[in-house]
């Protein structure tokens, strides 16, 4: 696993439930900068955009092009996390409803 994206937000990504992992990294964003701080800034906003987007698909991609604007400078492969990829995941499920995206992490 990624040491930047804690255990548990990935355990709450798996299970749908957005909006805890929006809560569980958003204390964790402050302490950082640079890419760390922009990968987790992307990241609450992708997961606030699939919560937003159950009742709101308009608000849920708003939340997707801020999220984006966070990781189009960051790597393709950061801290074990594939962003090109997960960007896709999230966009496919905003898309597609009831498509549950993966996170997707570099193997170990």
């Amino acid at each position: 696993m990624t040491p930047l994206i804690p255990k548990e937000a990935l355990r709450l990504w798996e299970e749908g439930r957005y909006w805890e992992v929006h809560e569980a990294l958003e204390s964790l964003w402050m302490g950082f900068s640079g890419h760390d701080r922009e990968l987790l800034q992307g990241v609450i906003l992708l997961a606030a955009a699939l919560h937003k987007a159950k009742t709101n698909p308009r608000g849920g991609w708003r939340n997707f092009n801020k999220a984006r604007k966070h990781l189009e400078w960051i790597p393709e492969q950061y801290k074990g996390v594939w962003v090109a990829e997960l960007l896709q995941e999230v966009k496919q499920a905003l898309e597609v409803p009831g498509y549950l995206p993966r996170f997707p992490l570099q193997s170990p």
